[in-house]
Order: structure tokens, then C-alpha cells, then sequence
């Protein structure tokens, strides 16, 4: 019963944003980055979300998150902090609805497929970058069960970086985030638990969004941590890596960061 009544106020929330985000996206308007927010901190009210941030986005633009990923609860919660941009793979494009949503948060596509892909997605990153969007990349490449942080990836990174004329890391400020699931239904959420809010694998997207939309009571820790140093892009990604993995070892103990 909860879960249909969180379904039908998010659809008629959804029905009646689209034209003014599609309008907002096709004129290019400012709102094109608000609309957006706004939406995702209704969808999070309405499901049952709360989020708690440690740290800040850095000011300094242009801005690259590199953040781990475990749930498509990810986006609303990140969403609904600033505008932002993010990148997906490909198949999220095809999504019935998803996909329609994705592209109107000005989501940038990858074909994981393609040995051309990385360059083109680096070039359409760089130009969000320079008009001022931090855009967000999952650099696990894949979800995880939510304990932990898998290898991070570098060749998004040094590529949007070279795309910028960057190759140092001088101008794009590249800021490792972690985002934690730390709570249940007013309980802590345990390492056996964890994995009931993560998306990953092979499991079905209905289903598993059924079952938070039954529970609600999401509590979220993001932790922003110290933008990295100027290096190359191997060096960047081991490090947004260890940082990630470290900040959310401490979410998840409730240690101080």
C-alpha cells in the first residue's frame, strides 16, 4: 500500500515538470538546471529519504565528482544537492521512462562498447565542465552491494581532463565523493542489510524498487572530500579511489571524517 502511495504523487509530480524541463532544455533557460533539483528533493521527500552532507562541493569550476555507486537511489540523492550533470552508460538511453528522464537531466552517454566512445563523452564533459555544471562519474564503471568500493577506472577521467587541455590536472578540479547508505527504518543499516537499498548484479529494477518504496526511512551520508592535486590521470584515479574507500569506511562506522 505505501508503495503505490509514493507511486502515484511521484508520476503526477513527473507528468507535470516534463514540459517545463523539456522546454527549459530545448531553449536552453537557466531553469534547465533547477527544475531538476527541485525534482529530485520532492521524489526524496516522498519516498523517505533523508540526506546528510559531511563537506561541500568545491567552488572551483570547472568541477569533476568522482563518486561510487550502488543504488539508482544515487541519482536523486546527488541530484537534489546541486545541478548537476551526470554520465551513464548507453543502455540507460533505452530505458522505457528512465531514459526520457535521464536525458532531460542533461545525462551524457557512454557506449561501453566503443573504442571511439571515450573521447566523444570526454569532449561532451569538458563542455559541461566549462559552462559551469559539475558533472558526476561513477568511476566504479558498475554498481556495488554498498560495502564497499570497487577499482575506479581512468580513462574518463584523463581524458575529460586532456579534453580541457588539462593533462596535469591545473584546470579541472576533480573531487573524490562517497556516497554512504547508513540507515533503515530508524535503524542503523548493518553490513548484511546494506545490500536490500543496492542495485547491482544481475537483479531487476522493478522488483528491488518495490521493496524501498515499501520500507522508505533511506538515511544517506555524503562525504565530499579534499580535491585532488594536479597529477596524471592514473595518479587521480588511485587517488579519488582511496579517498572515496576511505571516507566511506568512516560513513559506515560513523566515524568522523
Amino acid at each position: 500500500m505505501r508503495a503505490w502511495l509514493v507511486i502515484v504523487p511521484v508520476v503526477l509530480v513527473t507528468l507535470v515538470g516534463l514540459p517545463f524541463q523539456w522546454l527549459s532544455v530545448a531553449l536552453g533557460l537557466p531553469t534547465r538546471r533547477t527544475i531538476p533539483m527541485l525534482y529530485h528533493r520532492i521524489v526524496l521527500a516522498l519516498v523517505g529519504v533523508r540526506v546528510r552532507a559531511v563537506g561541500a562541493p568545491a567552488p572551483a569550476r570547472p568541477l569533476l565528482l568522482v563518486a561510487n555507486h550502488s543504488s539508482w537511489l544515487d541519482i536523486p540523492v546527488l541530484g537534489s544537492r546541486l545541478p548537476l550533470c551526470f554520465v551513464a552508460k548507453s543502455e540507460v538511453a533505452r530505458w522505457p521512462g528512465i531514459g526520457l528522464l535521464a536525458r532531460l537531466q542533461r545525462t551524457i552517454f557512454v557506449d561501453r562498447t566503443s573504442r571511439t566512445a571515450t573521447g566523444r563523452v570526454a569532449g561532451e564533459m569538458a563542455a559541461r565542465m566549462g559552462d559551469g555544471d559539475p558533472v558526476v562519474l561513477f568511476a566504479e564503471g558498475t554498481s556495488s552491494d554498498g560495502n564497499r568500493v570497487l577499482p575506479f577506472r581512468s580513462a574518463l577521467i584523463g581524458a575529460a581532463r586532456q579534453s580541457l587541455g588539462d593533462e596535469d590536472g591545473s584546470a579541472a578540479t576533480i573531487q573524490p565523493l562517497a556516497i554512504a547508505y547508513v540507515g533503515l527504518s530508524g535503524l542503523p543499516l548493518g553490513r548484511a542489510g546494506r545490500p536490500r537499498l543496492a542495485w547491482y548484479g544481475d537483479m531487476d529494477l522493478a522488483p528491488h524498487l518495490m521493496e524501498v518504496l515499501r520500507r522508505g526511512g533511506v538515511e544517506v551520508e555524503l562525504r565530499f572530500g579534499a580535491p585532488l592535486a594536479a597529477g596524471g590521470r592514473k595518479v587521480a584515479a588511485q587517488e579519488a579511489e582511496k579517498s572515496v574507500r576511505t571516507m566511506l569506511a568512516q560513513a559506515l562506522t560513523g566515524r568522523p571524517g
